[in-house]
């Protein structure tokens, strides 16, 4: 058993997120037990090696993670107050004011103290146990969100679990939670779904022109309607005020493409505006964290052309390691009947020159080099 985690466990919900707070805990030695509101979802959690069902004579639980739909965790959160007198209660909803005034109508208020709120910021684009995975927290941000009398400990059984699964620990109130994922998370969302909805309009030939970039952008819109409707309704505040700002910005793109499109000589006022969008992009684009928390800036990204034979790749990353640099991160560009694919590297930028260099020198090619 860990030191850093109370054990057991009691995971409630064992969807993506509960099922891989499960093996992630289990592969640090921290006893765990399953619940779910699906005998048959419960079942499988345990034959994929989640966790054990609990039985009559199992130990209370020092730790719940209450893994539900934000509509539903505030009850299941007073549940497991009232059911164990003794245990230390989190939820793992991605909204966490809703939660938390919930909790507060329903709960003794003695027992909050022992309630805190948590969110593990990964996930993937297919749901359920069955996609839950270990190594899904390694490296993510695991936020968390005590309120005004969340006892001590409380803060630092979760801050053990986040290192535990190897995230990365951060605090915050629900508010500002709630604004900031928003502004990461669920804005992104509802935009992916809304350009992947106009797909729907084009003839198969326009759409076999599609490139990485449409991929990249409707990546999640893959996502599903009903977790999707509980999230963006109990966060529908903080998403309705983002939305807000991206709406004013659209409306003054629609201005300025209806100025270019009426008349030939517009002047600079619609250009400006257009090229004031996309420059403001590439600024809010580099905020976002590298790999270990840094500006992006302090990585460059080489693209390498692949040949579509087998053990290239391979090759390719073997030469890196021999000229001794690091790979941070690496997506692959490739599309069916093509004889070659786009290996996108990212390393420190301090190294771009030398890894050019070496790898055109062992017959690489690498785009604009």
């Amino acid at each position: 058993m860990t030191a850093l985690v109370p054990s057991p466990v009691r995971i409630i919900g064992t969807g993506l997120i509960g099922g891989s707070l499960g093996l992630a805990l289990r592969r640090a030695g921290v006893e765990i037990q399953v619940e779910d509101a699906s005998p048959g979802t419960a079942a499988l959690a345990v034959e994929l090696g989640v966790g054990e069902l609990p039985g009559a004579d199992a130990p209370d639980p020092a730790l719940v993670l209450v893994a539900a739909p934000p509509d539903v965790s505030a009850a299941l959160v007073e549940r497991a107050l009232r059911s164990w007198p003794e245990a230390l209660v989190a939820d793992v909803a991605s909204v966490k004011s809703t939660v938390l005034d919930g909790l507060r109508r329903r709960a003794r208020s003695e027992d909050l103290p022992r309630y805190i709120g948590a969110h593990p910021m990964a996930g993937r684009e297919v749901s359920g146990v069955i996609a839950a995975r270990a190594d899904l927290f390694l490296g993510r941000p695991f936020v968390i969100v005590p309120h005004e009398s969340t006892e001590a400990r409380a803060v630092s059984a979760l801050r053990g679990l986040a290192l535990e699964i190897g995230s990365v620990p951060t605090t915050m109130d629900a508010a500002a939670h709630d604004i900031a994922v928003a502004q990461v998370s669920h804005v992104p969302q509802v935009m992916s779904s809304l350009l992947a909805a106009t797909l729907l309009r084009p003839s198969e030939p326009a759409l076999g022109l599609a490139g990485q970039g449409l991929r990249d952008t409707t990546r999640i819109a893959d996502s599903d309607p009903r977790l999707w409707v509980e999230i963006l309704g109990a966060n529908a505040s903080a998403v309705g005020q983002v939305l807000g700002e991206v709406r004013e910005r659209l409306e003054e793109v629609l201005a300025a493409l209806g100025t270019l499109e009426g008349d030939p000589d517009p002047g600079t006022g619609s250009r400006r505006a257009l090229a004031e969008l996309v420059s403001a992009g590439n600024r809010g684009v580099r905020r976002i964290p590298g790999k270990h928390g840094g500006a992006t800036d302090a990585f460059a990204t080489l693209v390498v052309l692949v040949p579509d034979r087998p053990g290239e790749l391979a090759r390719l990353l073997t030469e890196i390691g021999q000229v001794g640099v690091n790979l941070e991160d690496l997506r692959l560009e490739h599309e069916l009947g093509r004889d070659v694919g786009l290996a996108h590297l990212a390393i420190d930028a301090a190294r771009e020159d030398l890894l050019t260099r070496e790898l055109a020198e062992r017959g690489w090619r690498v785009a604009d080099a």
